[in-house]
């Protein structure tokens, strides 16, 4: 049985930062994080990673300049870039973590390229990056991201129906209060595919830390444990001001929300 934990999104070099607000774990990014820039828009291994305690999770697996939408792309591109991530994560990562495949701006679709080719092109990448993570024992999840961020893939019902049009059922997704919140995605729809999500975000109002907004936090978490979600909360910001400041209050405002932790 999985204890429930809730954790920080966050590079990897703000890990002690992390740990110091009392998080249950960090939610490394990968990309400019455990992952460099190099010459010609490739990517490879950091050179010096500060130590942080296994994670059960990892997001922005791909920078915009991977175009996994692509199908001009040759596929082995991605693949490269996948392999080099992967190996760049694994030390870093718990038995069976899992690897968020959001990077909106990297599956936007070409212009010019038809949608269904992109589509196609899109479920090609996933099952690309489910087998390679398979073989280090890791789990690839594709996370709905708002229409802001990208146009292919943007509810939690969209991504299970893109999943089961392209046989990849057994892949699961992420559902991420901001994204939902910014579709108005209804909490219904939320329950009704829990046990379909196989990790949650979550941020306040315009992705402030949890507490310092008025989005229905409780209500997306509910929707979520009463649907059958059984797994690891972590909170992704675009505002921290201080994360070790505000860390702690934020993760306790979390902690009271959520259903299977909450007093």
């Amino acid at each position: 049985m999985t204890t429930i934990q809730h954790g920080i999104i966050a590079p990897a070099a703000q890990a002690a930062a992390v740990r110091a607000t009392g998080a249950d774990y960090l939610e490394a990014t990968i990309v400019g994080s455990l992952l460099e820039e190099g010459t010609g828009g490739t990517w490879h291994r950091a050179a010096e990673v500060p130590e942080f305690a296994p994670a059960p999770s990892f997001a922005i697996l791909f920078p915009a300049t991977v175009r996994i939408s692509d199908p001009s792309v040759p596929l082995a591109e991605t693949e490269e870039h996948l392999r080099t991530a992967l190996a760049a994560l694994a030390p870093h990562a718990r038995p069976e973590a899992t690897i968020v495949l959001g990077s909106g701006a990297a599956r936007r679709l070409p212009e010019g390229v038809d949608r269904a080719a992109g589509e196609e092109r899109l479920a090609a990448t996933v099952r690309l990056a489910r087998d390679l993570a398979a073989e280090h024992g890791l789990e690839v999840l594709l996370e709905p991201l708002h229409r802001g961020e990208t146009d292919l893939v943007t509810t939690i019902a969209e991504a299970v129906a893109f999943l089961d049009a392209h046989d990849l059922a057994e892949v699961r997704v992420v559902a991420d209060l901001f994204h939902v919140m910014l579709e108005e995605e209804p909490f219904a729809v939320v329950r009704e595919h829990a046990g379909r999500v196989g990790h949650a975000h979550v941020a306040d109002t315009d992705r402030r830390p949890p507490g310092q907004g008025d989005w229905p936090l409780a209500g997306f978490l509910t929707a979520l444990r009463d649907g059958g979600y059984g797994g690891h909360v972590s909170i992704e910001c675009f505002i921290w001001q201080d994360i070790a400041a505000e860390g702690r209050d934020a993760l306790a405002v979390l902690r009271a929300a959520d259903p299977a932790t909450a007093a």
